[in-house]
Parts: C-alpha cells; structure tokens; sequence
C-alpha cells in the first residue's frame, strides 16, 4: 500500500500549525505578564534557541530514519542489545493528554468568536464575571463546543496527511498569519506600542524566579511541540532527500515570530486602553475583549478576527496533538485511521468533559487535588513534567543511543560547521539543562 507523504510546503506548514497555536497566542502572552516582561522572554528565547533547535533537529531526525510510529521509530533505530528504548517512543501519549485540556480552551475562543458579534463587555469587571459564569457555571455551552472540536479534529485526522492535515493547514495557517500580522500593523500606530516593547523586551530581573525558569522551559517545549512525538510522527511522512535543519529553522522562525508579534499587539491594546499585563489565563478572555469594547464598532472587528485566528491556531494544532497516538494505533495494532481516529478522539473527548467539570462550581471541589483542579493538573504535568522528560529521552536517544556514524551521516552535510556545536549541545548542554529544570520541578512541588 502507497504511503501518503507530506509535500515540502505541506510538512513546514503543517509543523508549523503544530507549533503555532493556543500556546503563541493565548498562553505566551499571559505567561510573559505574569512573570515580568522582558526577563522572562529573554530566557524564552534562549530556551527556543539552545535546547528547543537543538531537540526539534533530533525529534526531526527519529521520525525521518524511522518513517513509523514513535514507538516503531525508537524500537528500530536502537542497537539491537537497547531494544529497550522502544518505551521511549511512549512519549506519544503526551499530545492526546494535552488535549483533554486544549480542546475547552479551544471552546472557548469559539464562545468568544460569536460573542464579538453580540454585546463585549464593558469594563472588566463584567468580563470576569461573564467569563467566570461560563466557564464554571454554564457547563452545556461548554460541553457543545467541546463536541464541536471533537467532531472537527477526529474527522481532518481520518481523513490522512495529504486529505486532513496538510489540507487544513494549507487554509488555517495562511488565514492565521495575515490576521496577526494585520492586527500588528495597526497596533505599530498606537501610542501604547512603545510600553508593549519596553514591557516585552526590556528585562527586569528581579521579577524572574526559579518558577519563571520552569515556566519558560516547559512553555518552549509546549509550544514548539517538542518531546511529545508530534514533529517526529510528521517527519515519518517527510520527502526523502528533505532537509531537516532548514525546515527546522523555518518551523521555529514562523513559531516565534507570531508568539512575539501576537505578544506585542496584545500588550500594546492593553496598554492603549489602560488594562494590565499582568492579567494570568484572563488577560485573552477577560481583559482584551473589554479594550475591544472600548475600540466601538472596529473593536467589534478586531474581536472577531482575533479569536478565529486563536481557533484556527488551536485546531492546527489540535490535529497534530492526537497524530502521533493514532499513528501508533495503526502500526502496532493495525487500526484502521477511521479507528484509531475515533478511540483516540473519545479518549480526550472524554476526559476533557472531566477537564470541564473540574473547573465548575458545582463538581470542582469534587475534582481537586491538592492545589489543582483536574484541568489545571492536566495542563502542569504535561508542560512542566512530560514534554522536559520526552525531550530527556530524545537527547539522550539520538546522542548516546544511536550509532554516532548514522545521525553525521544524515545531519553533517546539512549543519555543515555547525554540526560539533549541535552534537555537543545536544549530548551536554540540553540533558544537564532538562536535568535541571526536572530537580528545580520536584523542589516546586514539595511546596
């Protein structure tokens, strides 16, 4: 049987709506509030550069030599005596967890996509209680649009790489760039642009604390879709003769660059109509659509182009999130893709519903854990704990585990004089770094 491959375009765009998503445009944001600007983007970017390049490579590389599953790839790129490391492709179980969460949120810009055609709220008081009353209170809302996101991600994943995936983001990814870079450009003209920039990329270190550093690693990892198998799960379907430095370089541009730009024009319409920063999960669904109220009818616009292009970006991701598990499905246990899709897409459909209760006023108490409710677990575990332990895994993989003749010969030519620098990054620089930020993870939760 034929197996359908990505085009080059096709693969960059679809890696790219994997890494470009809700973590770009509606975490990065709060995320960089809540830890104090600049400081924080700067280990961000740092991050970005030395271990998420250096890891996207290496992810790039298992998917491409192995050209299955993840659990397939690391079974048959390993030396026979550490068959072993094939438990390592379990990594793949990340993406479909991440989704128990992501898919509510994605709701809920889906809520606020039709929101921007009624009534914004007028001050920020009443968005909080708006938003609170949705999200805990008026679970059937709730519940509609998860179906909704349910529906749409199963059925573009049965449809295939070149039916489904590569489809989607020949539309999504288009549509989601010009409408961040439109809304860029008109915050470039607001006198609040300035204290956007300043805010973002003039750091203030006092304001950055051993969680900042979590924060920002495990963000890096969340939003390159690093160390969850998705990008080695599309390299399987890669062309032959692909170069996977320049396609690597180009996913990672195209994904911190909107992350930044979709930053600075948040900031600056905050800053514009006097709201903070520092607003946490709420600065998207709380304070923003009042400083869209406060634009009239053009806020009304920006309101309803800002939350499709959010939806767009979560749903190109939310597709890439659930791949690797329904990958697995059909190598190992020989699914069908209509199989695989649906037990896969039950599995967050699920559990997400549980995501939703959680975080109810009526069952939350009921689904709390310590100092988390079931949504928020979901979300810490998988970008604190999972993604910094699959990227462990990965490094580890390709830099102790695999023939050091086979990785040159598929890498060296491609990062030419740089490939020492990567090889050495790779083998020291990010296990110590993953090492770390798991020990610095464990003090955090002895809390």
């Amino acid at each position: 049987m034929k197996i359908a491959r990505f085009s080059r375009i096709g693969f960059i765009l679809a890696a790219a709506g994997s890494a470009v998503g809700l973590g770009n445009i509606w975490k990065f944001p709060y995320i960089t509030g809540e830890n104090g600007g600049g400081a924080f983007v700067f280990v961000y970017l740092i991050t970005v550069l030395m271990i998420g390049f250096t890891l996207m490579i290496a992810e790039m590389l298992i998917g491409y030599m192995g050209r299955r599953d993840s659990v397939t790839n690391f079974e048959t790129l390993a030396p026979r005596q550490k068959s072993r490391w094939k438990y390592g492709g379990y990594i793949g179980i990340t993406g479909l967890i991440i989704m128990i969460f992501y898919s509510p949120v994605i709701g809920w810009t889906l809520h606020f996509v039709l929101l921007s055609f009624s009534s914004l709220p007028s001050s920020v008081e009443i968005a909080q209680k708006s938003f609170t009353s949705f999200i805990s209170i008026d679970l059937w809302s709730q519940i509609f649009y998860h179906t909704l996101v349910f529906i749409f991600v199963t059925t573009v994943v049965t449809r295939g790489i070149k039916g489904g995936i590569e489809k989607l983001n020949f539309i999504l990814m288009p549509v989601l760039i010009v409408t961040i870079s439109a809304m860029f450009l008109y915050a470039l003209s607001l006198n609040g642009f300035s204290q956007a920039w300043d805010f973002m990329f003039a750091p203030d270190w006092s304001k950055l604390t051993s969680a900042s550093l979590v924060t920002a690693v495990g963000h890096a990892f969340f939003t390159l879709s690093v160390g969850m198998a998705t990008i080695m799960t599309y390299s399987a379907s890669l062309p032959k003769e692909s170069n996977l430095v320049r396609s690597s370089l180009i996913v990672i541009a195209l994904d911190t660059g909107i992350a930044l730009i979709a930053g600075l024009t948040l900031f600056t319409f905050l800053y514009e109509y006097g709201a903070t920063p520092s607003a946490g999960p709420g600065l998207v669904f709380i304070s923003l659509p009042t400083v869209f109220y406060e634009m009239g009818f053009l806020g009304h616009l920006f309101s309803f182009v800002f939350f499709v292009a959010l939806a767009s970006a979560g749903l190109t991701s939310a597709v890439s999130l659930i791949e690797p598990m329904v990958q697995y499905l059909i190598d190992r246990f020989s699914y069908s893709r209509l199989k695989a899709s649906l037990s896969s897409g039950l599995f967050f459909y699920v559990f997400g519903l549980v995501a939703i209760l959680s975080i109810s006023e009526e069952y939350g108490s009921m689904l709390t854990f310590g100092s988390k409710n079931f949504f928020d677990w979901a979300d810490f575990i998988t970008a604190s704990v999972m993604l910094p332990i699959g990227g462990l895994i990965m490094s580890i993989f390709v830099g102790y585990v695999m023939e050091k003749e086979r990785v040159a010969s598929h890498l060296k030519a491609q990062l030419g004089a740089v490939y020492p620098l990567w090889y050495f990054s790779l083998r020291y620089i990010v296990p110590v770094a993953l090492f770390v930020v798991i020990l610095n993870l464990v003090g955090l939760l002895k809390l």
